[in-house]
């Protein structure tokens, strides 16, 4: 495949934290937008971004408790937003619109992981809906108010390398994997960003997707305490021994990054992972980013699929 997934050498690493990323860049007069910026890596980006300048809008399913987190850090808003329920991203949306504000960052970071069996709107698998649909759904809606040359980063995870788009059984009504579902889920994402590039970049907005890296955060709630020590995440004790886990702050980096380096300027449509653009690797043991979910015609495909199941395309002449 003819890809341009390749390093680029920027010079930062797994180490990098979303501060260092920022470090001597202003952001003042720029507006984000971050799902899930109240918890794990998501409030470090905000916190980073805040630093630099920036206004960040927080939409949140619980505002209160989001406002609760957040405490008194400048520079952040929150509002209600639920990625589950297609018509409460409407009406975020919607409200957004109607304060006439440009947008410079959209930041899809909130997600659900390897949750039980959940069904959400017409019977779709939670995940799926809630990582990909949600947010596919709210930065079509959302984009009358992207400013020429946007960014918008996609928070996927190494986790995409355990499954390809499901075509033949997308909702898991064949029987239900938590695993898988997330994998699906987060090849999703990076399909998103590959599609959503080559439909935006005309107008000078482009998109990328990320892995933070494994950072023990609240995204895993749903997992029992035996599971993470198993996959010999923590001891137990609870104690964080992975040797390659990040802390919140280096988890944000990469999303960070993505949204605002200047070393990204004229690229797009392409995974990213430790502050650098991934290696394509289809060994399945192996790191980097899995073919499939860089192909563009799986990314097409998904797109036409997504925008017939929540009935939005910012996009419709062109795809």
């Amino acid at each position: 495949m003819n890809t341009p997934q390749h390093s680029i050498r920027t010079g930062f690493g797994a180490d990098t934290t979303a501060a260092e990323v920022l470090r001597g860049t202003d952001l003042t007069g720029k507006l984000a937008i971050l799902t899930g910026g109240y918890s794990g890596i998501g409030i470090e980006a905000a916190k980073a971004l805040t630093a630099a300048g920036a206004r960040v809008v927080i939409p949140a399913r619980r505002p209160d408790r989001a406002r609760e987190a957040l405490g008194d850090l400048r520079g952040t808003e929150v509002e209600e937003l639920d990625l589950g329920d297609l018509d409460s991203v409407r009406a975020f949306a919607e409200r957004f619109l109607a304060s006439g504000r440009p947008v410079d960052m959209i930041i899809t970071n909130a997600g659900i992981m390897a949750c039980p069996e959940t069904r959400i709107g017409p019977g779709w698998e939670a995940q799926f809906a809630t990582n990909h649909l949600g947010h596919f759904a709210l930065v079509n809606r959302l984009w009358p108010a992207v400013a020429p040359g946007a960014r918008v980063v996609a928070l996927s995870s190494g986790a995409h390398r355990r499954s390809p788009i499901r075509w033949d059984d997308l909702h898991f009504e064949q029987g239900y994997d938590k695993w898988l579902a997330y994998g699906q889920a987060k090849t999703a994402n990076v399909l998103f960003a590959v599609e959503l590039d080559r439909l935006a970049k005309a107008s000078g907005a482009r998109a990328f997707a990320v892995h933070p890296g494994g950072i023990l955060t609240p995204l895993q709630r749903h997992l029992p305490q035996q599971e993470m020590v198993d996959f010999g995440w923590i001891d137990e004790a609870g104690n964080l021994i992975h040797p390659s886990f990040k802390t919140p702050e280096q988890g944000a980096a990469t999303e960070v990054w993505a949204a605002t380096s200047p070393q990204l300027d004229g690229a797009g449509g392409v995974y990213c992972e430790d502050c650098d653009i991934a290696e394509l690797n289809d060994d399945p043991e192996g790191g980097g980013v899995r073919g499939y979910a860089v192909d563009p015609e799986q990314a097409a495909r998904l797109w036409r699929l997504s925008a017939e199941l929540t009935g939005v395309n910012a996009f419709a002449a062109a795809s």
